[in-house]
């Protein structure tokens, strides 16, 4: 029997009938956060988000059409391995090399940003001609932190081993010399130019081909808190909703993450707006 007035499917944007046969992205939700080293919980993101997802309305203004009509499947969540970082990120390229078997767009919601390498490496089986453009507070680029070189805080230094080149863009806190960089970014350097030569800047340093990843603490933390590291003088929403839509209509997005949601109980405006944030980008890639 179907209930009259049901709730939305419990899946990303509360899509009925999805069908992976037809789907263009797969978006496995990834609860894990054992490298966390400030405030835990991130590993409650993927249900935060899908649950705020349930409300975000299918048409979009912005592109004027239903995104969803891309073909979009949300698998379950992916169990953590917490027998050691270095299994989870195998587990999860393990996954992510079925679904590019299956020739769709994988797409991980977090859970912290360590996931990324386990997708990042499945994909560089595939080819190496691709760039890792990295929205985020912090640049992530230490070569091992509290022994382990897979930790959320190493995410750059293992994607800069597996691909072309990477890009990292909003960073405001780093360890020594990471703003001296070309591959560098800083918010204190986007202050001081204007959006056109921001995206410019983003277009010439990465190949035609690109994995994203969108740690939610690039945002600035009055606008999103709910992260395990805030940092104060981030991005806006609008300006990097605006960068996105710029950028992926010159690039092709070959997978994507969002990382980094740490629900804060009673506060649901920053899930909604990480809902609405990988709705959008999604619209921005592939429709």
């Amino acid at each position: 029997m179907k209930l009259l007035n049901a709730l939305p499917p419990y899946n990303m944007f509360g899509l009925e009938d999805q069908d992976y046969k037809k789907a263009r992205v797969v978006i496995v939700p990834v609860p894990y956060d054992s490298t966390s080293t400030y405030k835990a919980g991130s590993r409650e993101g993927p249900h935060a988000m899908i649950e705020a997802s349930r409300t975000v309305e299918l048409y979009s203004e912005e592109l004027g059409k239903d995104i969803s009509k891309i073909g979009i499947f949300t698998t379950d969540e992916l169990a953590p391995d917490y027998s050691s970082p270095d299994n989870m990120v195998k587990r999860v390229e393990s996954e992510v090399r079925v679904i590019l078997d299956d020739r769709k767009i994988p797409v991980l919601i977090g859970g912290e940003h360590t996931i990324s390498v386990g997708s990042i490496s499945a994909l560089s089986r595939v080819s190496k001609k691709f760039s890792v453009l990295q929205f985020d507070a912090h640049s992530d680029s230490r070569e091992s932190y509290q022994g382990s070189r897979y930790c959320h805080a190493c995410v750059m230094a293992r994607a800069r081993e597996l691909c072309k080149g990477t890009y990292s863009v909003g960073i405001r806190s780093m360890e020594e010399g990471a703003d001296k960089r070309k591959d560098v970014l800083t918010m204190m350097k986007m202050h001081g130019m204007t959006r056109e030569r921001i995206i410019k800047s983003i277009i010439d340093n990465t190949e035609d081909s690109i994995y994203l990843t969108i740690d939610l603490d690039v945002l600035d933390s009055s606008e999103m808190p709910s992260t395990g590291t805030p940092e104060p003088d981030g991005m806006r929403f609008h300006e990097l909703k605006e960068i996105l839509r710029a950028v992926l209509k010159k690039k092709k997005v070959i997978g994507m993450d969002i990382v980094e949601l740490n629900p804060i109980p009673g506060m649901a405006a920053p899930n909604y707006l990480a809902a609405k944030l990988l709705y959008l980008t999604l619209g921005f890639a592939f429709s």
